[in-house]
């Protein structure tokens, strides 16, 4: 391909894409980025090409759940009943394996590896006493267990906290008016305690939801997909996450790795009421998060900016009048 004389050879600016976090992707950069100014020459080829790399950005960010979910499916319908290693341990080993293969190649990094870690033991804990008062049960016998409780499970919650991550990363996520993580550590650790002490004290959750509502009432996310920076209620944002966990564990159940008593039975949907107790969980989650990377503030002038650059959808390098 030949340049214009006076065009500089095609590079990807220094610093332009989040896929440089992890190594094994760098290569691919300078022809994305190729790719994106063919596509940004029309309107309608530049919102499709934005439209893709949301759905490629989505799929990396979930690439730990993704693993784990596909799991849960393969085994269900193809692990022996019979086989001398229970379908539980086999699962777990298979996820220390992902951990170990996505540290070792660089597909993840060594924050994200600490969020898993730290969310998958704040999740067993949970598991424990929920399976000890009969939320749930895990019904397949195995050998890697706590207390009645799979250590796989932990990595179910890890898988949250994995998204989170590295979404945070890809989508260069930036905020207005961001609670001070003082208080979203205080809200986490009362969501926490409540998710135990509800069995035997007045449920709390409402208050709970009060107080995120109040915390994060004018809080704005603003996420880059491609050149434009847009934004949404971080509330919003909270609750489309939390749906697409409610719909996992639909999954999860289907599969039976865990089981509600309604379930036992016969399979039938998670009442959605559960949607509330993920929703909270996720600000756990959340909260983790944001101690590892610091939430940015944006500042008044990128704001403008970004609203200015919506009314000039082409980047500034392929405008026909400069």
């Amino acid at each position: 391909m030949h340049h214009a004389p006076n065009q500089p050879a095609i590079s990807p600016p220094p610093g332009a894409s989040a896929a440089g976090i992890w190594p094994p992707l760098r290569p691919f950069i300078a022809g994305e980025y190729r790719l994106g100014r063919f596509m940004a020459r029309r309107r309608s080829t530049s919102a499709l090409y934005e439209f893709l790399r949301f759905g490629v950005k989505q799929a990396w960010a979930c690439l730990f759940g993704g693993i784990a979910v596909f799991l849960m499916i393969a085994t269900w319908w193809f692990y022996p009943a019979s086989a001398w290693l229970p379908r539980y341990d086999f699962l777990f080993l298979c996820m220390i394996a992902v951990q170990v293969v996505l540290l070792a190649g660089r597909l993840e990094t060594p924050d994200e590896a600490k969020v898993i870690l730290i969310y998958h033991f704040v999740g067993t804990v949970m598991e424990i006493f929920k399976t000890q008062v009969g939320s749930w049960i895990y019904p397949e016998p195995n050998f890697f267990r706590i207390g009645g409780v799979p250590l796989f499970s932990g990595f179910m919650y890890a898988c949250i906290g994995s998204y989170l991550c590295r979404a945070w990363r890809l989508f260069d996520l930036k905020f207005s008016d961001h609670p001070r993580r003082l208080g979203l550590a205080a809200l986490s650790v009362a969501i926490y305690v409540n998710f135990f002490s509800h069995h035997f004290m007045p449920d709390l959750r409402w208050l709970l939801f009060a107080l995120a509502g109040w915390l994060f009432f004018r809080t704005r996310v603003y996420f880059r997909v491609w050149h434009i920076s847009r934004s949404m209620p971080l509330l919003l944002g909270l609750a489309l996450v939390s749906l697409f966990i409610w719909l996992s564990e639909n999954i999860g159940t289907f599969t039976k790795i865990w089981l509600y008593p309604s379930q036992q039975h016969g399979w039938s949907m998670v009442s959605f009421g559960k949607f509330g107790s993920w929703f909270l969980l996720l600000i756990i989650s959340y909260t983790l998060v944001s101690l590892v990377n610091a939430p940015r503030e944006k500042r008044g002038d990128e704001r403008a900016a970004g609203v200015r650059k919506r009314f000039n959808y082409m980047p500034d390098f392929l405008h026909p009048r400069r």
